[in-house]
């Protein structure tokens, strides 16, 4: 009798219980999906790459400036877009079409500007673009042998007619100094400061341009008296290598890939080129020589100077020095092959190295 009379509250208590955690795990659902529905809200405005992405036909790895790229944007969760429109390395281009022909080598960025909802949304996709052709090959004939200070850790190397212009480096022992190239004399030289390792130089008029390896400045002289006028300041590049010019531009490594071009008057840089044969990058350029409209540029702890287009960073052409080194004499300082220059003699270059004993006056064949 007395579980007849407590039966009905049980089982009132029981459906109650029942009814209560049912209720819970439905509120608990709908609190994911608010939460699911939130996140999700979210992601649109905080993270578009979780709904779209820039989508190549015939994607590569590399391209060549005769490719075309054909773009399209894909939509991945099927939002509706009022409009997209793409950039090539921050400018806006018309269409989804891009041709490479005039393009630098190197990285680029390709932007899709989505507009959602009255709000513009971005997406990216990086590039790589490399030179069109495998670089000739050059080999070389040495004509004359010159004497050149053992002590000169070359940086720099530069004719103003028959004067031969050096940089030298390391720290308490680098000089700008300018010499007879006959005879290895040295006419006139000028320390740069004990805190100051020496770089590249070139000559532009009568003012002597010299970079420093790591403080972010460089020096200019009056090229005939070695007296400071002032200094210049780098910019986004970090550190000085080598320096040549072309009569109105200045060209500037920094130990990557990178040539910067300065403005002759200010220093200032104006852009970069990346340095690119067909297959890869070329990094750690260092010495540079204007020659004949085109860059040679010393590799560093390579026997090769690559011939660069100045106009996109295309290697056109590699000077195999292999066995140069072999006729310095040996010596406990001797490093590696540094230093170019040039005095309007086709197809002929003056060459050196740090520590080196001689100077090579050589022909360049294919």
């Amino acid at each position: 009798m007395l579980l007849q009379a407590f039966l009905p509250s049980i089982i009132i208590g029981y459906l109650a219980l029942k009814l209560n955690n049912t209720m819970k795990f439905y509120n608990t659902i709908i609190f994911m999906f608010l939460a699911a529905l939130f996140v999700s809200c979210e992601d649109e405005i905080k993270n578009p790459d979780t709904y779209f992405f820039i989508e190549i036909a015939d994607e590569k790895k590399k391209y060549s400036p005769s490719d075309v790229l054909s773009v399209s944007l894909q939509n991945k969760k099927n939002v509706e877009i009022a409009s997209t429109n793409y950039t090539f390395d921050g400018t806006e281009v018309t269409g989804s079409s891009f041709p490479l022909a005039a393009q630098k080598m190197g990285k680029h960025t390709i932007v899709a500007v989505v507009m959602v909802d009255g709000k513009e949304y971005s997406v990216e996709k990086n590039i790589t673009i490399v030179a069109p052709k495998k670089p000739e090959i050059y080999s070389y004939t040495i004509l004359e042998t010159y004497p050149h200070d053992p002590k000169a850790y070359t940086q720099g190397l530069e004719f103003s007619n028959d004067t031969l212009y050096e940089s030298t480096g390391q720290y308490k022992q680098s000089t700008l100094r300018k010499t007879d190239y006959t005879t290895g004399e040295v006419l006139a030289s000028e320390a740069i400061g004990d805190r100051y390792f020496g770089e590249g130089m070139t000559i532009v008029g009568n003012k002597i341009y010299q970079l420093t390896w790591k403080s972010g400045n460089g020096f200019i002289y009056n090229k005939n008296t070695f007296q400071k006028m002032g200094t210049f300041v780098y910019g986004e590049s970090e550190e000085g290598w080598g320096l040549c010019n072309d009569g109105a531009t200045i060209y500037k490594s920094d130990g990557t890939e990178k040539i910067w071009k300065l403005d002759k008057e200010t220093l200032a840089e104006k852009s970069y080129i990346e340095v690119y044969t067909n297959k890869s990058k070329i990094d750690t350029i260092n010495e540079l020589e204007w020659v004949d409209n085109r860059i040679y540029a010393n590799v560093y702890r390579k026997d090769a100077i690559a011939i660069v287009n100045p106009e996109n960073g295309a290697v056109e052409g590699v000077v195999n020095l292999k066995g140069l080194k072999d006729q310095v004499t040996k010596h406990a300082e001797i490093d590696v092959l540094n230093g170019i220059a040039y005095k309007g003699e086709p197809n002929i270059l003056y060459v050196t190295g740090k520590n080196w004993d001689k100077l090579f006056k050589i022909r360049i064949e294919k």
